[in-house]
C-alpha cells in the first residue's frame, strides 16, 4: 500500500509564496542587485553569511595574535610603527566585519562567545608560529596576499553591508602585503643570513598560505550554492591558482625558491602547476590540533576576561544615560 502512488501520475503543485519569493530573490542576484538588511532573503542565505562573516571576522582577530608577538621585538623604530598600525587595522577590520554580521540579525556577543568555547572556525592560518622576524615578512606578503585575492571579489558580494565593509578593508589589506614584500625584499638584499631567513620563512608559510583558499572544489561544501547567491564570485581552486600565478614571479625576484619540487609552468594553459597538497594537515589544523589552536584560544580567552570590566563599565554608562533620557521625557 505504501508505493500505490508511485504508479499514479504526479500532478504539479501550485507555487507557493515561498517559491515565489525565491525566485524573485534569485532574480535580483542575477541581476546583481545589492541585497540589504531590510529585505526578505532566504533563511539558508541569511545563515550562509552569518558564517562566512563570522569566520571572516574571528580570523581578523586572532589574526593579530601572530604579528603582535613581535611588536616588542621588531628590528627598527619604523618597522615596529609599521607593525602596530598593520595589528590595529586588523582589529578594525573584525569590528567591521561583527557589525555587518549585526545587520543579519546575530548579536555580536553570541559569535565572540562561539569563538570562545572553540565551537566558531577561523583562518587554519593564524594556528602557526611566528618563530623569526621574517616570518612577519611572510605574512604580510603571503597570507595577506592570499586574503586580498579572496577579499576582492567579495567587494562584489550580493550583500550590501558585506560588501561595502571589504571595499576599505581590501585597500588596507593591499598596504599590508606590500609591506610584507617590501620587508622579504630587504632581508633577500641582506646577508646570508637574513637571506637564509627568509628562505626558511617562505618553506614553513608556502603550503599553509595555499590551503587559506580553503579544500578542492570536488571537496567543498558550500561553493556552489554560495557562487549561485554571488556571496562568493570565484571557486577555491580558481581563487588558489591565481594566488600561485601572482606569487611564483614575486618569489622568482626576490631570489628565493618556492617549497614544492614539482612546480612548473605550463605555457599550454598559461599556469603555474603545483605539487599535491596535504589536505590532511589542513584538516587536522581545522579540528584543533595545529601547532598553536590551543595558545590561541587561550589567548582570546584572556583577553577578552581581561576586558570584561570596560564592558561592564560601557554598559553601566549606556544604560545611566538611557535612564535620564526616559526621566526627562517623562518630565
Amino acid at each position: 500500500m505504501y508505493t500505490q502512488a508511485l504508479d499514479a501520475p504526479q500532478t504539479p503543485s501550485a507555487p507557493t509564496d515561498e517559491d515565489e519569493r525565491l525566485e524573485r530573490f534569485q532574480a535580483r542576484i542575477d541581476a546583481d542587485e545589492k541585497i540589504e538588511p531590510k529585505d526578505w532573503m532566504p533563511e539558508a542565505y541569511r545563515q550562509t553569511l552569518i558564517r562566512q562573516i563570522a569566520q571572516h571576522a574571528h580570523s581578523e582577530i586572532v589574526g593579530m595574535l601572530p604579528e603582535g608577538n613581535w611588536i616588542t621585538r621588531a628590528p627598527s623604530l619604523r618597522r615596529k610603527a609599521v607593525l602596530i598600525a598593520k595589528v590595529q587595522d586588523e582589529g578594525g577590520h573584525g569590528m567591521y566585519l561583527y557589525s555587518a554580521a549585526e545587520t543579519l540579525g546575530v548579536a555580536r556577543g553570541e559569535l565572540v562567545a562561539q569563538l570562545l568555547i572553540g565551537r566558531a572556525k577561523y583562518s587554519s592560518i593564524f594556528n602557526y608560529p611566528t618563530l623569526t622576524w621574517a616570518d612577519i615578512g611572510t605574512i604580510g606578503w603571503l597570507v595577506d596576499g592570499a586574503a586580498i585575492m579572496n577579499q576582492i571579489p567579495l567587494c562584489r558580494c550580493s550583500y550590501g553591508p558585506y560588501a561595502r565593509a571589504m571595499v576599505r578593508i581590501c585597500k588596507e589589506e593591499s598596504f599590508h602585503q606590500r609591506q610584507g614584500y617590501e620587508l622579504m625584499l630587504t632581508l633577500a638584499r641582506g646577508s646570508a643570513e637574513q637571506r637564509a631567513m627568509a628562505q626558511d620563512a617562505l618553506n614553513r608559510w608556502w603550503w599553509p598560505s595555499l590551503m587559506m583558499f580553503g579544500p578542492s572544489d570536488t571537496d567543498s561544501v558550500h561553493t556552489a550554492q554560495s557562487m549561485r547567491w554571488k556571496i562568493k564570485r570565484f571557486t577555491n581552486d580558481e581563487l588558489r591558482q591565481r594566488f600561485i600565478d601572482a606569487t611564483v614571479p614575486q618569489a622568482e625576484y626576490l631570489g628565493l625558491t618556492v617549497p614544492d619540487p614539482e612546480l612548473r609552468f605550463d605555457a599550454a594553459a598559461g599556469h603555474y602547476v603545483h605539487g599535491p597538497i596535504d589536505w590532511s594537515e589542513f584538516h587536522a589544523v581545522l579540528k584543533g590540533d595545529g601547532p598553536c589552536n590551543r595558545e590561541r584560544l587561550a589567548a582570546r580567552r584572556s583577553a577578552h576576561e581581561a576586558g570584561r570590566w570596560v564592558r561592564e563599565a560601557a554598559a553601566a554608562y549606556a544604560e545611566k544615560h538611557a535612564g535620564s533620557a526616559r526621566a526627562a521625557q517623562a518630565g
